[in-house]
C-alpha cells in the first residue's frame, strides 16, 4: 500500500474518531454515548498503528514509543468506560504524550509540513494538564477541547486532503 493511501486512510479514522467522540460527548448518556466511545477508540487504535507505520522511517524506536503511548490511553480510556479497575492516570496524559512524540517524528520528517508539529506540540502540553486533573478539568472546555480540535483536526485534514509526500517518504524510507 501506497504511503500517500495509507495517509489518507488514518485521516479518514482520525476524522471519524474525532465526530464519534464528539458526539459521545453531546449524546445523552447511556448505551449511545458508550458504543460511539468504543467506537471512537476502535477508530484511534486503527490511526495509531498507520501512523507508526508511516512514521517509522523517522525514527522507529520514538514512532514505537508514541504508538505505545496512544495504546496505552486507548486501553485506559476503554477500561474506565466499561467501569473495568485501571491505572490511576486521566487517558489524556498518554495521548499528550503521544502527541508530543508524534510533534517531534512530523518535525523530523520530510514528508509532513512542520507547522502540524507545532500544532500538535500544543496539543500535547494541554492533554499533560491532566497529570493534575483538577487543573486539566478546569481547563479542557473550551480552552484544551479547542486545542484539541486544532492540532489533532489540522493533522487529520491534512492527511485527507494531502496525505504525505510520497517521494520524500520513500526517500527518507530508504535512509532508515
Amino acid at each position: 500500500m501506497s504511503p500517500l493511501l495509507k495517509a489518507r486512510i488514518a485521516g479518514a479514522f482520525y476524522l471519524l474518531s474525532i465526530l464519534t467522540g464528539i458526539f459521545a460527548v453531546t449524546a445523552a448518556s447511556g448505551s449511545l454515548s458508550l458504543a460511539s466511545n468504543l467506537v471512537g477508540s476502535a477508530c484511534y487504535v486503527v490511526v495509531t498503528l498507520i501512523l507508526y507505520d508511516l512514521l517509522k522511517p523517522v525514527n522507529r524506536s520514538l514512532s514505537l514509543l508514541a504508538a505505545l503511548f496512544s495504546l496505552a490511553g486507548c486501553a485506559v480510556s476503554v477500561l474506565r468506560l466499561l467501569h473495568l479497575p485501571s491505572v490511576n492516570v486521566n487517558e489524556l496524559v498518554f495521548f499528550g504524550c503521544y502527541c508530543l512524540l508524534l510533534a517531534y517524528l512530523i518535525f523530523k520528517s520530510t514528508f509532513l509540513p512542520r507547522f502540524l508539529s507545532l500544532l500538535l506540540a500544543i496539543t500535547g502540553l494541554g492533554w499533560l494538564t491532566y497529570l493534575s486533573p483538577a487543573l486539566g478539568n478546569r481547563l479542557f472546555f473550551p480552552y484544551l477541547m479547542i486545542a484539541g480540535l486544532v492540532g489533532e483536526g489540522s493533522l487529520t485534514l491534512w492527511l485527507l486532503a494531502f496525505g504525505v509526500n510520497a517521494r520524500r517518504w520513500n526517500e527518507q524510507s530508504r535512509l532508515e
